[in-house]
């Protein structure tokens, strides 16, 4: 009976339609009566010898008792999914009828970036769309991907457990890490469950769905492209040094120096088809947060992934990291990260960039947002309090997914016609 579940309507259709089935077969059963007077039987399964007003009373009441009942033990098997210990079932199915009302939103990334920004965006909508980079070579991933000849599943598990309904004991066994063993050291129990359903399934995507179902998450997680992908950078160790070619992922943050340039090697995937479906259907698109050249730009680098993110009709926003990575973004301000976005996928992609304006003094390579001396980048930015009080360098979920929310909610609002970045920023969630 709690208002908002849209339960007590098809109450009253399933109490009108018993109701008709009874007249109906009080009608039947008046024809034989009238057919066969001299029975015993129907007077007595009729309760003649009592008053119709008493008759009328003990068949209602018995009928309201049986549909009530029958109601009742039918929810309780139909919902047996959404029930926790603890937890109200009629709250458990609000939540679920709100959040399945919720935007539609793809978030583009890799890395713990990502999965944090999942973890705020789940408690805001059901319709989540996380599309992860494939390009990772190093650790479990790393290894199970030269073994098995299958995409990196590291990012892909992280995605998963991010989105999982709950985080109970089978999440937690999902990030577990072997600590020990020759062949099993270092590998997650998440990663090696992925690559078995891929062995049990035949595929690699069906073994990701299959995970999703067991671990009952809230959206879908889908890789950027199925195809085996290597990650390419040009860094420069000085600035006036010559660029050095490095391979692998795992291997650019560790090579000191400037990032000039990432690629893939094939140059042209092909992107997965259910992420193109997702980005053309999305209302926001958020790239980050994460490691900028090899979580987020390794997925904007399959051509035709960039050309769907470029076609869709959605809100797209670019959202700052909050501290500078080693490696990658040494010394980068704000305006720096948007800037290697559109360096390497040109202008336009990004209608929004989202930093955040709290500068922690125990985080020292926080990211400072600088209005750059070119007037030429046409975007809006928000700024808002983003920091976790416990980890100064990362996203707090919560903050991070509220900021994308009211960012989308005003969009037909002050935040619909991008202004000069650097001229205005809007005012954030203090």
């Amino acid at each position: 009976m709690v208002p908002g579940l849209g339960v007590k309507r098809w109450f009253v259709v399933a109490a009108l339609g018993t109701a008709l089935i009874g007249l109906g077969l009080a009608i039947v059963m008046l024809d034989i009566y009238r057919a066969y007077p001299e029975s015993n039987i129907l007077p007595l399964f009729s309760l003649m010898a009592l008053p119709r007003w008493l008759r009328a009373l003990v068949f209602g009441t018995a009928g309201v008792a049986l549909l009530l009942i029958g109601i009742y033990r039918l929810n309780r098997a139909l919902l047996a999914p959404y029930m926790r210990p603890g937890r109200p079932v009629a709250q458990a199915v609000a939540e679920h009828r709100r959040l399945g009302r919720g935007p539609k939103i793809v978030a583009i990334g890799g890395g713990n970036g990502l999965a944090t920004l999942l973890r705020g965006l789940k408690e805001r909508t059901g319709n989540l769309t996380a599309i992860v980079s494939v390009a990772d070579d190093g650790g479990s991933s790393g290894r199970l991907r030269r073994s098995l000849g299958i995409p990196p599943p590291g990012d892909l598990r992280n995605c998963l457990a991010a989105l999982s309904d709950d985080e109970d004991l089978l999440t937690q066994l999902f990030r577990y890490r072997f600590a020990q063993g020759d062949d099993l050291d270092g590998h997650a129990f998440g990663n090696l469950f992925i690559a078995a359903l891929t062995g049990v399934t035949g595929s690699f995507d069906e073994g990701l769905l299959e995970a999703a179902h067991i671990l009952g998450i809230r959206g879908q997680v889908l890789p950027a492209t199925l195809a085996d992908v290597a990650l390419f950078a040009d860094k420069t160790p000085l600035a006036d040094a010559q660029a050095i070619r490095i391979q692998g992922e795992s291997r650019i943050p560790e090579m000191p120096g400037r990032v000039r340039s990432v690629y893939l090697d094939p140059d042209d995937p092909p992107a997965y088809p259910g992420a193109i479906k997702a980005i053309l259907a999305a209302d926001m698109i958020v790239l980050g947060p994460g490691s900028l050249y090899t979580s987020v730009l390794p997925n904007l680098l399959v051509p035709d992934l960039a050309k769907a993110v470029r076609a869709s009709r959605a809100f797209k926003v670019q959202v700052c990291n909050i501290a500078n990575q080693p490696g990658e973004t040494d010394g980068y301000p704000a305006i720096a990260h948007l800037k290697a976005v559109e360096d390497h996928v040109g202008r336009g992609l990004v209608e929004m960039l989202l930093v955040n304006d709290r500068m922690d003094i125990t985080a020292p390579d926080t990211v400072n947002f600088v209005p750059p001396p070119s007037r030429g980048l046409s975007v809006s930015v928000f700024a808002a309090d983003l920091v976790d009080p416990q980890w100064p360098w990362r996203h707090e979920p919560a903050k991070l997914a509220a900021a994308l929310i009211q960012m989308l909610e005003e969009r037909t609002g002050p935040l619909e016609s991008p202004t000069l970045l650097g001229e205005t920023v809007q005012p954030g969630l203090n």
